[in-house]
């Protein structure tokens, strides 16, 4: 297999286009999985992904783009996918987002430190990683619960050339463990999850999630059945995580300078628009520590988000709400110049500060009657002029009565707008890294607090465990 470096040039030498990127991604990973207190399965891949994306200008502000992917390893096979990517260019409509392609001149220098050296070897993993956990897991195997997961960890490098010159490389490492804890049988079956992202797994302490997973089952021994309605809820930072996610993926500039989405309001958008008044503040950082990204664009295809005409732009801290104001969107190249906006690249983490120094449990402990959720599921989106979002929640929902956890109730589903609920919320807790529920095969790097919401709406009652 040809270093990733050699292919990018190959690609770049054999083009015919009046303009070519190449995105070449080397993809370790490992997985480890377990069920009923036993280890089942564990294993590693080594795969390759790269595309070639070509560019023919009709223009100084016209082109045509073809994009094509491979999974190949042969080298034989540059040639095939250079002219396959030309003839899909040859033959496209015009590229709406058509824009000069950047070189090493417009990047900015301060990121360029980001950048690891370019000839440098794929980032490896292999499942001798989780040996700390699988260790501390069997403490876990020898009690009376039954113990049910999955960890998984993955080293993407990535290199992307352009024929304009540009060179960058970064190594993205992502992990995730999940455990699910089942005690009793029938209709006095209890369920708890627990889970962690991380970067290497040094970090995840696996007896404080086994820990945690007891104690919530331990609030299952007593059952209480209640109705739909609105509850006063506290969110656990992997809930809050879970909206958040949904509402930054909603935050396009062009769908909110036309009118259809959330963000829209009458002659613009809702930049400017207060939220809340506890000062929240959402952003994604890609210097973020522990939550470190790619800090530049390596897209395939363009998008509503993306354009492959800003591929190698660097990525900045973006305050997407700041201090309860709704601060940013979107806005690829193109856009931000049709709608004379300023350039902003989605983030691939997301975080929100200013909340109090209190933990969940402190938040609790001031709760006279509520609902304490674990996690989402099966969200969906009903209504994206509102961001309305229903789904289900699943593993544990809580009663709490004069401070203290008293009993598990029944599931619900829920139906809310991740919008609303800043509007509404009535206090935040201290931020910390979590691992969304719902999201974590697409989205893994958040830091979130628990928040407060005085009427949560439950809209029915659920059956699910």
């Amino acid at each position: 297999m040809l270093p990733a470096p050699e292919v990018v040039e190959r690609v770049l030498r054999s083009s015919r286009a009046d303009e070519a990127m190449v995105i070449v991604t080397d993809a370790h990973e490992a997985s480890l999985r377990w069920a009923g207190n036993s280890m089942t399965t564990n294993g590693s891949s080594v795969a390759r992904d790269w595309v070639v994306i070509s560019v023919f200008r009709d223009g100084p502000t016209a082109a045509r783009v073809g994009s094509v992917s491979s999974t190949s390893v042969d080298p034989a096979d540059i040639g095939y996918v250079v002219r396959a990517s030309e003839e899909a260019a040859r033959t496209a409509q015009p590229a709406e987002d058509a824009m000069p392609l950047l070189d090493s001149s417009s990047v900015d220098p301060g990121t360029l430190d980001w950048v690891l050296d370019w000839d440098g070897t794929p980032a490896t993993t292999d499942i001798t990683v989780f040996t700390d956990l699988a260790r501390d897991l069997a403490t876990g195997f020898d009690g009376a619960d039954r113990l049910y997961g999955f960890a998984h960890h993955q080293m993407h490098s990535t290199w992307l050339g352009t024929s304009t010159g540009l060179r960058r490389r970064w190594v993205q490492p992502t992990g995730s463990v999940e455990i699910n804890g089942k005690r009793g049988e029938g209709a006095d079956l209890a369920s708890a999850w627990v889970g962690a992202g991380t970067m290497d797994f040094a970090d995840v302490d696996v007896p404080g999630l086994l820990a945690e997973l007891s104690r919530r089952l331990d609030w299952s021994k007593r059952r209480v059945e209640l109705p739909a309605g609105r509850y006063e809820t506290l969110l656990p930072p992997s809930a809050v995580a879970d909206l958040m996610i949904y509402l930054a993926w909603s935050m396009e500039g062009r769908g909110a300078h036309e009118g259809h989405t959330a963000f829209s309001r009458a002659g613009g958008t809702r930049i400017g628009e207060r939220l809340t008044g506890v000062p929240l503040t959402l952003y994604s950082d890609p210097s973020a520590a522990g939550l470190e990204y790619r800090p530049f664009v390596a897209t395939p295809s363009s998008s509503e988000s993306l354009s492959v005409f800003d591929n190698g732009l660097s990525a900045q801290r973006t305050d997407w709400v700041r201090d309860g104001v709704i601060e940013s969107l979107v806005y690829p190249r193109a856009t931000a110049a049709e709608f004379d906006a300023p350039v902003t690249v989605p983030g691939e983490n997301l975080l929100m500060t200013g909340g109090s120094d209190a933990g969940l449990a402190e938040m609790i402990a001031r709760t006279e009657r509520g609902l304490l959720l674990t996690c989402l599921w099966y969200i969906r989106e009903v209504d994206p002029a509102t961001l309305l979002l229903t789904g289900l929640t699943r593993d544990g929902v809580y009663l709490v009565e004069n401070g203290e956890v008293t009993a598990a109730v029944n599931n619900f589903r829920f139906n809310e707008s991740p919008l609303d609920l800043l509007r509404r919320v009535s206090e935040a807790g201290r931020t910390e890294i979590t691992l969304p529920r719902e999201w974590k095969d697409w989205f893994t790097r958040t830091a979130m607090p628990p928040l407060r919401i005085p009427d949560f709406h439950m809209s029915s009652v659920s059956q699910a465990t």
